[in-house]
C-alpha cells in the first residue's frame, strides 16, 4: 500500500470535497462544495466525495448520511464515495487506519515523539504568527529537555513532523502566490488520533486526486501539506481557496450553532434552485440573484468569475432566500 503515483499516469481530473460529519452542511459548506463540483464537471472530471470522520468526539451517528441528501437536494453528485464505492476506497477516514500507519511509516525519517501538552507549547510560542501550531526550534528543544522525564511518569507522545521552519511558498489557482512558515507539526495525536495533516495528504494521494478546492482558512495548512508531499517524492496536487462566506458580522458560519443547514432550508419549504441561485451569486458566478438550476451554473461558469473577497451575508440575502433575518 506504498504511496506512489506514476508520473503522468492520471491524465483525468479528479477533483473533491471532504465534510466532516459533525452536523448539517451550512451554506458555507454548501458554497465549497458547488465550487468544487464546478471546477470539476467544467473540465468532465471525476468527482470523489470523501467522509473526513476521523474525530470520534465530534462526529455524530447519522451525519454522513444527512450530509449525503443535503449535497443531493442541490443536485450534486459524484462518481466515487462512501455510498457509491470505487476503486480508491474505502471512502470513510474512519476506515483507513491501517493506510495512515504504512504513510506514517514512510515519513520515519522526519518523524519524531513530542511530549509537550498544548498548554506546554501556548506557553513559550515565540510570537503570535509563527510557524503552524505555533512549534519551532524553542519547542523542540524543551521537548528533548523533558522527554526522558515524561517517559519515566509514562506518557504517551504524539508524533510530529520535523518542519522546515521557514516559509514555504505555493501557487494558489484564485489567490495566486502564497508562503506561510511551516514549523513542527503533528501527525498523530497522543490519544492515537491521526491528525488532519497526515491523513488528508495520504487520502488524496491514495484517491489520486489532482485539484482541492476548499475554503481559505485552509491556506496555511496547505504549506505543511506541501512538506509531506515533498518527504514522500510527490507532487501536490493544484490548490484553489476560496475567500469564505461570512455572516452579517464578519464571523464564519458554524456547524456547531446550526447556522443556515441545508437541511433546515430544504424542510422550510426553500427551493433547491433558489438556494443555488444565491450560492452561484455569493461566488461570483451570476449578476444577480436568480433561482437557476445546477447545469445552467455549470454551462457559464469560468475560474476568472469566483471572488477573491469573502461574501458577508446580509438580512437582504436571507430575505431572498425565504428565512427571514438572521441573528447569529
Amino acid at each position: 500500500m506504498a504511496v506512489e503515483k506514476e508520473v503522468g499516469a492520471i491524465q483525468m481530473i479528479r477533483g473533491r470535497f471532504a465534510p466532516s460529519p459533525t452536523g448539517g452542511l451550512h451554506l458555507g459548506n454548501a458554497r465549497t462544495a458547488l465550487a468544487a463540483w464546478l471546477s470539476t464537471r467544467s473540465r468532465e472530471g471525476i468527482f470523489i466525495l470523501r467522509n473526513e470522520d476521523l474525530d470520534r468526539q465530534r462526529c455524530k451517528p447519522g451525519v454522513s448520511e444527512l450530509n449525503l441528501s443535503e449535497l443531493q437536494w442541490l443536485g450534486l453528485d459524484w462518481d466515487e464515495g462512501p455510498d457509491v464505492s470505487g476503486p480508491w476506497g474505502p471512502y470513510h477516514q474512519s476506515k483507513r487506519h491501517a493506510y495512515y500507519a504504512e504513510v506514517l511509516a514512510q515519513l520515519r525519517e522526519w518523524v519524531y515523539p513530542c511530549y509537550l501538552s498544548r498548554k506546554e507549547v501556548q506557553a513559550i510560542a515565540s510570537a503570535p504568527h509563527g510557524p503552524i501550531e505555533g512549534y519551532g526550534l524553542k519547542e523542540r528543544e524543551l521537548n528533548q529537555i523533558l522527554s526522558f522525564c515524561k517517559q519515566q511518569e509514562g506518557k504517551t507522545p504524539s508524533l510530529r513532523f520535523r518542519g522546515p521552519q521557514q516559509k514555504i511558498s505555493f501557487h494558489d489557482a484564485l489567490q495566486g502566490p502564497q508562503a506561510f512558515e511551516v514549523g513542527d507539526f503533528i501527525l498523530r495525536r497522543a490519544d492515537g488520533e491521526w491528525a488532519y495533516q497526515l491523513a488528508v495528504v495520504a487520502d488524496d494521494l491514495a484517491m489520486q486526486i489532482t485539484e482541492v478546492v476548499r475554503g481559505d482558512d485552509l491556506l496555511p495548512s496547505t504549506a505543511a501539506q506541501i512538506v509531506i508531499y515533498q518527504a514522500l517524492g510527490q507532487p501536490p496536487p493544484q490548490f484553489l481557496h476560496l475567500p469564505l462566506l461570512l455572516d452579517s458580522e464578519g464571523n464564519r458560519l458554524s456547524k456547531r450553532k446550526g447556522d443556515l443547514t441545508l437541511h433546515a432550508l430544504r424542510h422550510s419549504g426553500i427551493a433547491s434552485h433558489r438556494v443555488l441561485g444565491f450560492l452561484a451569486y455569493s461566488l461570483g458566478l451570476l449578476p444577480e440573484l436568480l433561482e437557476v438550476s445546477l447545469y445552467e451554473v455549470l454551462k457559464t461558469y469560468r475560474i476568472e468569475q469566483l471572488n477573491t473577497s469573502p461574501y458577508c451575508l446580509q438580512n437582504s440575502d436571507l430575505e431572498w432566500l425565504g428565512v427571514g433575518c438572521y441573528n447569529t
